[in-house]
């Protein structure tokens, strides 16, 4: 499969760091594959989340419980960057381990060609961050991990970047004022380059937090009523909002609904969402474009000899139902 080079790797990382050192504020997608990230890059995005908890749901079914191991992210990793322009921030659960766990999982998936990882300061077997029942492990064991992980980087590509996860908000005995002594720390101590306060449940809670931690902060909303908006996020500070699953939970529910439809009504049912996808303001997606399948018969043209080539005048297929008639998707 394809597989980025080192001087690919290292522009799309050093043009993730230059996201974290702009004024303006960077909106992230997150989800599960390749395809999702092409799709959020020809929209216009800047960088896409391969989302744990989502990779965990889409290969296993399980839930967001460390269940998925090291060699599962690194070739999905390696695959979606491999597919995209725009970098790609890793979501590696807890590190797989302790600090010795984190030095082999980090080189690992920096050598994936991604830009990021994100490491959270959880006990194991961690639990998804939007759910009770989750522990933090001490913050001297969690300096160690972040100290572990940068050490592990520099010795490969000084470019790539680190992100430290802070769980503690809503995790037995968390509190604000701890998340924010903890964030500090994983900059001043851990030397890491970026940080997650995950869950944030005020505005006043990220105006502070922005002012407080020494380094560029990534956050989720996780209060009550509608979480801020862009601009309300760059004006408190904030580098990246991320929006960490809504590409494939929301591809779930729609998939859900045109299953129990498609059982009611039959072909009529995808006929009426063709069709509406059709009409719609940004038309069919363009997905034999996106995969880049005219490649394939220009490989056979380049390398097969003349009795191996197949014959494309006189063989035809049938049309599938969201198939599009265009012009490649542009890079």
């Amino acid at each position: 499969m394809e597989q980025i080079s080192l001087n690919e790797a290292t522009a799309k990382r050093r043009k993730f760091r230059e996201l974290l050192t702009r004024p303006q504020l960077t909106m992230m997608p997150g989800g599960f594959s390749p395809l999702y990230a092409r799709l959020a890059q020809e929209a216009g995005f800047e960088s896409f989340f391969l989302a744990g908890s989502q990779l965990s749901m889409v290969l296993y079914g399980y839930p967001d419980n460390g269940i998925i191991g090291l060699r599962d992210l690194v070739d999905h990793a390696r695959h979606m960057a491999a597919r995209t322009d725009i970098p790609i921030l890793v979501d590696s659960d807890t590190g797989y381990g302790n600090a010795v766990n984190v030095h082999y999982a980090v080189q690992e998936i920096v050598r994936a060609g991604v830009a990021a990882l994100q490491i959270e300061d959880q006990e194991a077997p961690k639990k998804s961050g939007t759910v009770a029942g989750r522990r933090s492990i001490s913050l001297e064991e969690a300096v160690g991990k972040y100290q572990a992980a940068v050490a592990a980087r520099n010795e490969i590509d000084p470019s790539f970047v680190i992100c430290a996860r802070c769980d503690v908000l809503g995790a037995e005995g968390g509190s604000f004022e701890d998340a924010v002594k903890r964030c500090t720390a994983y900059v001043e101590q851990g030397g890491v380059d970026l940080v997650w306060l995950n869950s944030a449940q005020t505005r006043e809670q990220i105006k502070i937090a922005c002012r407080d931690i020494p380094g560029p902060v990534l956050t989720i909303w996780g209060g009550d009523g509608a979480a801020p908006s862009p601009q309300e996020y760059e004006e408190l500070g904030v580098k990246i909002a991320l929006y960490p699953t809504f590409t494939s939970t929301f591809a779930v529910q729609f998939i859900w609904q045109l299953l129990n439809d498609f059982r009611e009504r039959g072909p009529a049912a995808l006929a009426e969402r063709s069709s509406a996808a059709r009409a719609s303001k940004w038309g069919l997606v363009d997905q034999k474009g996106l995969m880049g399948a005219d490649k394939i018969r220009a490989l056979e043209d380049l390398y097969l000899p003349d009795e191996k080539r197949r014959d494309y005048d006189s063989t035809w297929g049938h049309r599938s139902t969201f198939q599009r008639e265009s012009a490649p998707a542009k890079k």
